[in-house]
């Protein structure tokens, strides 16, 4: 995996712990862009530390039903997230950053660490298999693409459908995906799907339950 101008390819190139920024409905995905509004202070010194650093931030939810609280409080968070380097950054003047995180691979939370910060930082398990290609020829593309269609249709939307074309699957699956406007769990959902055809797969279905209840605006009910 090529991010930014830095290579990881081995667990070594992934550090055992890194600081983690939960935030709910965000999905980071492996090659995805996820651009990132920081204003908190606690998360300001979050990145002010990675800057200095790795440039590794930890990307992932709240547990479903958990809600990021208040600077010192620890709120549960789901197991899996993803780390991302920070390959753009801003300020704005008025004491808040502008930045994008260019997703790596995904991660399993292990043990929090108390390292006297204000923001969290854990050990964490990196999914190798994310550090190569995935099988770009397992995806039902022409599924993909016909129930992408048939969103934007019912919501009277439009795309580049130049740029559709020419992105291959893993970047098409993996963007559709981070910019799908599904709730956290349909997100976390994504996250976690083993494959690269798992989560298109399951782009899919989402989109096709969407459809089925009646098209309009996103549905942010669990998945049955």
């Amino acid at each position: 995996m090529h991010v930014g101008n830095a290579r990881y390819l081995k667990l070594e190139d992934i550090p055992e712990k890194i600081p983690v920024f939960p935030l709910t409905g965000a999905l980071l995905l492996p090659g995805g862009q996820l651009p990132l509004n920081i204003f908190e202070p606690r998360y300001l010194a979050m990145f002010d530390a990675a800057i200095s650093g790795n440039r590794l931030i930890g990307m992932v939810q709240p547990a479903m039903g958990e809600h990021d609280g208040e600077e010192g409080t620890r709120s549960a968070l789901s197991h899996i997230g993803c780390v991302g380097r920070i390959t753009s950054f801003g300020e704005t003047g008025d004491g808040r950053y502008i930045t994008s995180l260019s997703g790596i691979c995904r991660f399993r939370l292990l043990d929090e660490i108390g390292d006297g910060h204000p923001f969290r930082t854990f050990k964490i398990s990196p999914f190798l298999s994310d550090l190569t290609d995935d099988d770009e020829a397992s995806v039902d593309r022409e599924a993909l693409l016909r129930v992408f269609r048939d969103y934007l249709d019912a919501n009277k939307l439009e795309a580049d459908w130049e740029s559709v074309e020419r992105a291959g699957n893993r970047t098409l699956v993996n963007s559709l995906s981070m910019m799908s406007p599904f709730g956290p769990a349909e997100k976390q959902a994504l996250l976690e799907a083993p494959d690269l055809k798992s989560r298109a797969d399951t782009l899919i279905a989402i989109t096709e339950i969407l459809l089925a209840r009646g098209f309009g605006e996103a549905d942010t009910t669990r998945l049955q």
